[in-house]
């Protein structure tokens, strides 16, 4: 991934560029898909666990990422660039596909016509559907 857009996008968030946040934000854009601390560790074998959990807490804290809850692992996916220390806007459906194990955000699902008791204020949702994903179901046919 282009470097100087690393940074740009660190730097919109306020987060202090140092060179393992930047490598694990171009490990963000590069999957388009769900990554776990696990999956950071495998894919940069030679880093700190402890540096690349607070670092997926910082991406987390300042509205970079969004974690969700996944077969016992927090999963992280890439927020909307709306999203920010005060505000995530991720009210969209994660789906899990059976086959791959891999999360991902469906932002074309519309939730609209969600309606809740009068009284109650929403702060978050999690949607998650659990099938085989678009990859998985070609390469079955």
């Amino acid at each position: 991934m282009n470097s100087e857009f690393v940074e740009q996008k660190l730097e919109h968030k306020k987060i202090p560029i140092t060179a393992m946040r930047k490598l694990v934000l171009d490990v963000f854009l590069s999957e388009k898909k769900s990554i776990s601390l696990a999956d950071l560790e495998t894919i940069l074998e030679n880093s700190d666990r402890s540096t690349l959990y607070r670092t997926l807490k910082t991406f987390e804290q300042k509205g970079l990422i969004h974690g969700i809850q996944e077969n016992n692992t927090t999963q992280y996916l890439l927020c909307n660039d709306a999203c920010d220390e005060d505000n995530h806007y991720d009210f969209h459906l994660h789906f899990y596909c059976n086959k791959c194990e891999k999360t991902t955000c469906l932002e074309d699902v519309d939730f609209e016509g969600l309606k809740f008791p009068k009284g109650y204020k929403i702060q978050d949702l999690k949607f998650v559907a659990n099938g085989i994903c678009k990859e998985c179901t070609q390469i079955m046919q």
